[in-house]
């Protein structure tokens, strides 16, 4: 099994996002797209998502990019600038891309956009990696 194929049957497994109802839309070495249609429940008390809605769907994606190379990445880092509103019914899809990376950590860049493609929030995260014994990385 590649790493691809094992980071997928991984997320398949995560409880947490499954409950939420975060889909995967794309997944290759160092990036990712999930999303996630607002539910009323998932707002806050203005009335617009809460700010740990959107901080978990970009969680997600991020934990789908950084462990996207088969070795395991844990965040060390995230933060988030909220930039705009959204509201129940509206689907917010999050890209994580890889900035840069050593044997030991991670840079990402995370972008929130709603379903007009208009950005919600950026994110930037850092993980920390742990090479397994045989992978040749970078």
């Amino acid at each position: 099994m590649d790493a691809i194929e094992m980071t997928r049957n991984r997320f398949a497994e995560d409880a947490f996002p499954q409950h939420l109802g975060i889909s995967l839309l794309e997944l290759a070495p160092g990036y990712a797209k999930v999303s996630l249609r607002l539910q009323p429940h998932m707002l806050n008390f203005h009335g617009i998502a809460h700010g740990g809605a959107i901080f978990t769907l970009s969680d997600t994606a991020f934990g789908l990019a950084s462990n996207s190379h088969g070795d395991p990445a844990v965040a060390v880092s995230m933060t988030i600038n909220f930039l705009a509103p959204a509201h129940a019914g509206t689907t917010l899809v999050a890209t994580a891309r890889e900035e840069h990376r050593t044997r030991r950590t991670g840079v990402y860049t995370i972008k929130v956009e709603d379903d007009q493609g208009r950005m919600i929030a950026l994110v930037q995260g850092t993980v920390y990696r742990k090479p397994q014994p045989g992978h040749l990385q970078p």
